[in-house]
Protein backbone atom coordinates (compact mmCIF):
# COMPACT_ATOMS: atom_id res chain seq x y z
CA UNK A 1 0.00 0.00 0.00
CA UNK A 2 1.23 3.47 -0.82
CA UNK A 3 0.54 6.81 0.82
CA UNK A 4 -3.07 7.62 1.59
CA UNK A 5 -2.28 11.31 1.14
CA UNK A 6 -1.71 12.07 -2.52
CA UNK A 7 0.92 14.62 -3.52
CA UNK A 8 -1.81 16.84 -5.01
CA UNK A 9 -3.57 17.05 -1.60
CA UNK A 10 -0.58 18.29 0.40
CA UNK A 11 -1.30 22.00 0.00
CA UNK A 12 -4.89 21.74 1.27
CA UNK A 13 -3.99 19.70 4.36
CA UNK A 14 -0.97 21.86 5.11
CA UNK A 15 -3.21 24.95 5.05
CA UNK A 16 -5.39 23.39 7.77
CA UNK A 17 -2.50 22.15 9.93
CA UNK A 18 -3.21 22.92 13.56
CA UNK A 19 -1.07 21.40 16.31
CA UNK A 20 -1.19 22.83 19.82
CA UNK A 21 2.58 22.63 20.43
CA UNK A 22 4.51 24.94 18.15
CA UNK A 23 7.98 23.98 16.97
CA UNK A 24 9.40 27.54 16.98
CA UNK A 25 11.77 26.75 19.85
CA UNK A 26 13.26 23.80 17.99
CA UNK A 27 13.54 25.76 14.74
CA UNK A 28 15.32 28.57 16.61
CA UNK A 29 18.00 26.08 17.69
CA UNK A 30 18.56 24.66 14.19
CA UNK A 31 21.29 26.97 12.86
CA UNK A 32 23.46 26.73 15.98
CA UNK A 33 23.15 22.94 16.22
CA UNK A 34 23.88 22.46 12.52
CA UNK A 35 26.90 24.75 12.79
CA UNK A 36 28.26 23.07 15.93
CA UNK A 37 27.18 19.58 14.71
CA UNK A 38 26.15 18.64 18.23
CA UNK A 39 23.35 19.22 20.70
CA UNK A 40 23.45 20.40 24.28
CA UNK A 41 21.51 18.80 27.11
CA UNK A 42 18.99 21.66 27.05
CA UNK A 43 18.43 21.04 23.32
CA UNK A 44 17.72 17.38 23.95
CA UNK A 45 15.31 18.27 26.74
CA UNK A 46 13.51 20.72 24.44
CA UNK A 47 13.11 17.98 21.81
CA UNK A 48 11.74 15.56 24.40
CA UNK A 49 9.40 18.19 25.86
CA UNK A 50 8.00 18.71 22.35
CA UNK A 51 7.83 15.11 21.10
CA UNK A 52 7.50 12.93 24.19
CA UNK A 53 6.77 14.93 27.36
CA UNK A 54 6.56 11.73 29.43
CA UNK A 55 10.14 10.87 28.38
CA UNK A 56 11.44 14.37 29.10
CA UNK A 57 12.32 13.47 32.68
CA UNK A 58 14.46 10.61 31.40
CA UNK A 59 16.29 12.98 29.06
CA UNK A 60 17.30 15.15 31.99
CA UNK A 61 19.20 12.15 33.42
CA UNK A 62 21.76 12.37 30.61
CA UNK A 63 25.13 13.94 31.31
CA UNK A 64 25.93 17.09 29.35
CA UNK A 65 29.19 15.77 27.93
CA UNK A 66 27.58 12.51 26.81
CA UNK A 67 24.75 14.36 25.04
CA UNK A 68 27.27 16.44 23.13
CA UNK A 69 29.47 13.47 22.24
CA UNK A 70 26.64 11.16 21.18
CA UNK A 71 24.76 13.78 19.18
CA UNK A 72 28.01 14.86 17.49
CA UNK A 73 28.62 11.24 16.45
CA UNK A 74 25.06 10.90 15.15
CA UNK A 75 24.98 14.21 13.28
CA UNK A 76 28.37 13.58 11.66
CA UNK A 77 27.89 9.89 10.84
CA UNK A 78 27.69 8.72 7.25
CA UNK A 79 25.80 5.55 8.12
CA UNK A 80 22.03 5.93 8.41
CA UNK A 81 21.93 3.21 11.05
CA UNK A 82 24.56 5.00 13.14
CA UNK A 83 22.70 8.30 12.81
CA UNK A 84 19.44 7.01 14.22
CA UNK A 85 20.64 4.28 16.58
CA UNK A 86 23.47 6.23 18.25
CA UNK A 87 20.90 8.74 19.47
CA UNK A 88 18.98 5.97 21.21
CA UNK A 89 21.88 5.43 23.62
CA UNK A 90 20.63 8.60 25.34
CA UNK A 91 18.05 8.33 28.12
CA UNK A 92 14.60 9.30 26.85
CA UNK A 93 15.39 8.79 23.15
CA UNK A 94 13.64 6.13 21.05
CA UNK A 95 13.08 5.99 17.30
CA UNK A 96 10.36 8.69 17.31
CA UNK A 97 12.50 11.12 19.32
CA UNK A 98 15.62 10.30 17.29
CA UNK A 99 13.59 11.05 14.16
CA UNK A 100 12.75 14.51 15.55
CA UNK A 101 16.44 15.20 16.18
CA UNK A 102 17.35 14.20 12.62
CA UNK A 103 14.32 16.05 11.20
CA UNK A 104 15.19 19.37 12.78
CA UNK A 105 18.97 19.26 13.07
CA UNK A 106 20.53 17.09 10.36
CA UNK A 107 21.26 18.66 7.00
CA UNK A 108 19.65 15.73 5.17
CA UNK A 109 15.85 15.57 5.14
CA UNK A 110 14.13 13.20 7.54
CA UNK A 111 10.47 12.74 8.42
CA UNK A 112 9.23 12.59 11.99
CA UNK A 113 8.15 9.10 13.03
CA UNK A 114 4.63 9.56 14.35
CA UNK A 115 1.56 7.32 14.36
CA UNK A 116 -0.44 9.91 12.41
CA UNK A 117 2.15 10.38 9.68
CA UNK A 118 2.71 6.62 9.48
CA UNK A 119 -0.99 6.08 8.85
CA UNK A 120 -1.08 8.82 6.20
CA UNK A 121 1.84 7.14 4.45
CA UNK A 122 0.04 3.78 4.46
CA UNK A 123 2.20 2.13 7.12
CA UNK A 124 0.87 0.02 9.96
CA UNK A 125 2.31 0.86 13.36
CA UNK A 126 4.70 -1.98 14.23
CA UNK A 127 4.79 -3.51 17.71
CA UNK A 128 8.42 -2.38 17.90
CA UNK A 129 10.43 -0.04 15.69
CA UNK A 130 13.46 -1.42 13.86
CA UNK A 131 16.07 0.20 11.71
CA UNK A 132 14.65 -1.53 8.62
CA UNK A 133 11.15 -0.21 9.30
CA UNK A 134 12.43 3.30 10.01
CA UNK A 135 14.56 3.36 6.86
CA UNK A 136 11.68 2.12 4.67
CA UNK A 137 9.53 4.93 6.08
CA UNK A 138 12.28 7.54 5.47
CA UNK A 139 12.66 6.45 1.85
CA UNK A 140 8.89 6.37 1.21
CA UNK A 141 8.47 9.84 2.67
CA UNK A 142 11.42 11.23 0.70
CA UNK A 143 9.87 9.75 -2.46
CA UNK A 144 6.53 11.44 -1.75
CA UNK A 145 8.38 14.72 -1.13
CA UNK A 146 10.16 14.39 -4.48
CA UNK A 147 6.84 13.75 -6.29
CA UNK A 148 5.17 16.66 -4.52
CA UNK A 149 8.01 19.03 -5.43
CA UNK A 150 7.09 18.65 -9.10
CA UNK A 151 4.16 20.98 -8.45
CA UNK A 152 5.30 22.52 -5.15
CA UNK A 153 9.04 23.10 -5.73
CA UNK A 154 9.70 24.83 -2.41
CA UNK A 155 7.91 22.23 -0.27
CA UNK A 156 10.00 21.27 2.76
CA UNK A 157 9.98 18.01 4.66
CA UNK A 158 8.64 19.99 7.63
CA UNK A 159 5.63 21.08 5.58
CA UNK A 160 5.06 17.56 4.23
CA UNK A 161 5.24 16.22 7.76
CA UNK A 162 2.61 18.72 8.88
CA UNK A 163 0.32 17.80 5.98
CA UNK A 164 0.68 14.08 6.79
CA UNK A 165 -0.20 14.76 10.44
CA UNK A 166 -3.24 16.87 9.51
CA UNK A 167 -4.48 14.34 6.96
CA UNK A 168 -4.52 11.64 9.64
CA UNK A 169 -6.14 13.94 12.17
CA UNK A 170 -9.01 14.53 9.76
CA UNK A 171 -9.29 11.09 8.16
CA UNK A 172 -7.90 8.34 10.38
CA UNK A 173 -10.61 6.07 11.62
CA UNK A 174 -12.82 6.98 8.68
CA UNK A 175 -11.14 4.66 6.19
Amino acid sequence: MGPRLHATQIRQFLARYNYPLEDDDLLARRNRIQKEKKMRLEDLCAVCDWKAPRAAGHARRNERREVEEITAAALRARSERVRVEALQVLHGVSYPTASVILHFFHRDVYPILDFRALWSMGFDQPPQYTFEFWWEYVEATRNLLARARRTLPSLSMRELDRALWQYSKERQGRG
